[in-house]
C-alpha cells in the first residue's frame, strides 16, 4: 500500500511533525504487524525522528544547523540553495518504522519530522506500508 501525503512548509527552514498523519495511514491500512517506509521525494527537504515533546528540543537542531551550514558560504551552486541540499543529506530522505499492533512502534518522546530547508513550499511524503 502507498500514500501520498501533502505537506506544506511556511517558513525557510522547519520541522514539520507528521507523527499523527502516518500513523493515520498505519491504522487506516489494517497492518498489525509491518514496516511502515516513509521516503520524501525531494533534494531540499528530508526526514528525521526525534524529540517531540519539547518544542525548544527542534528549536535548537534548527539553530545549530544553521550556524554549521550558514545560507550564504559562497557556494557555487546558481540556484543559492546549498545550504539546502547539504542540511537534506544530513537529515536524510527514507525513515523504516516497525508496526505493531497497528501502530508505529515509536519511543515515548519520538515523533516524525518532515524537515524544510528551502521553503516555504508544498512538498510530498510517500508512506508505503508493507505487511510482514
Amino acid at each position: 500500500m502507498l500514500i501520498e501525503i501533502g505537506v506544506h512548509s511556511t517558513n525557510r527552514t522547519q520541522f514539520i511533525d507528521i507523527t499523527a498523519k502516518v500513523r493515520d495511514a498505519v491504522k487506516k491500512s489494517g497492518v498489525k504487524e509491518g514496516i511502515c517506509y516513509i521516503f520524501i521525494p525531494h533534494t531540499t527537504a528530508g526526514i528525521t525522528i526525534n524529540e517531540n515533546a519539547d518544542p525548544d528540543v527542534v528549536s535548537d537542531i534548527l539553530m545549530e544547523l544553521n550556524k554549521v551550514i550558514p545560507f550564504d558560504d559562497r557556494y557555487r551552486h546558481f540556484e543559492g540553495n546549498s545550504a539546502a541540499h547539504i542540511k537534506a543529506s544530513l537529515m536524510g530522505f527514507s525513515e523504516e518504522i516497525i508496526i505493531n499492533n497497528n501502530d508505529l512502534l515509536l519511543g515515548t518522546w519520538q515523533g516524525i519530522y518532515f524537515t524544510e530547508f528551502d521553503g516555504p513550499r508544498h512538498r510530498r511524503v510517500y508512506i508505503k506500508i508493507i505487511e510482514g
